[in-house]
């Protein structure tokens, strides 16, 4: 359920971490410059040694080789990378297909009308403009980040696996108070209309300071069946999510 974007933390290991909290998606934020996919949430972070490659896929790759065949030993569900293009959506889109088609059948696969299951399903955000030559490809190694506009249309999940959208724009409860009847029935219409469809559905934007309002609107999205949970603080979520099974 979790989806921290552990690249916000500027930490050496960012990918390494999330695995460590054994969350089932993470969120890298790129940049395309000078042909390469560098890993940042803002420009003023780009560091050339910071790529996508070298911070995430390689590891991915190495990891999956030591677990034999996944990212967890034993579980073979996909791990969900997020892949956030930040600018030129269209020519970092072509660049990261460039990358991932060195990594075989690591990715989770689109080909010519079927999904082949990888260890990793690539997802992408962000730049909306990275939707039309990935709609374009019969045979693709990633999937499309959609929204709530996309629910009900003609997009399939084998393109849109995944329905995100800001929940700041779309609910006026931030966790203070009660949850008002109509937008938790909202909520769960939303959800069911995906899941229905066989997607999954995120929301960003949510409060994420520790403390009672964070807790209440995680509450409701669990409770709500809402498959991913968005955080920066990868231990706070981790303590969340054990209390709540406990529960």
């Amino acid at each position: 359920m979790a989806r921290p974007r552990p690249q916000r933390l500027r930490a050496p290991r960012p990918l390494l971490d999330a695995l460590d909290h054994r969350f089932g998606s993470v969120e890298a934020d790129i940049y395309l410059v000078d042909g390469r996919l560098l890993v940042a949430h803002d420009p003023v972070d780009l560091d050339p040694a910071r790529t996508l490659k070298s911070l995430y896929l390689d590891p991915l790759a190495a990891r999956v080789r030591a677990n034999r065949g996944s990212v967890y030993r034993g579980h073979h569900k996909p791990l969900q990378l997020l892949v956030d293009i930040k600018t030129d959506g269209a020519a970092a889109y072509l660049e990261l297909d460039r990358q991932l088609r060195r990594y075989g059948n690591l990715f989770t696969t689109y080909a010519h009308g079927r999904v082949l299951p990888g260890a990793v399903t690539v997802v992408i955000s962000g730049d909306r403009a990275a939707r039309a030559p990935m709609e374009a490809q019969r045979v693709r190694r990633a999937f499309y980040d959609g929204r709530l506009t996309d629910l009900g249309t003609t997009a399939p999940a084998s393109f849109v696996p995944l329905i995100s959208d800001n929940w700041a724009l779309n609910f006026s409860w931030l966790g203070v108070g009660a949850f008002p009847a109509a937008e938790r029935r909202k909520l769960r219409d939303l959800v069911g209309t995906a899941h229905t469809r066989g997607q999954r559905v995120r929301f960003w934007a949510t409060p994420d300071l520790p403390g009672p309002a964070r807790d209440a609107l995680w509450g409701e999205l669990v409770a709500a069946d809402v498959d991913h949970l968005n955080t920066d603080d990868l231990a706070g979520l981790e303590t969340f999510l054990d209390a709540h099974r406990r529960a």
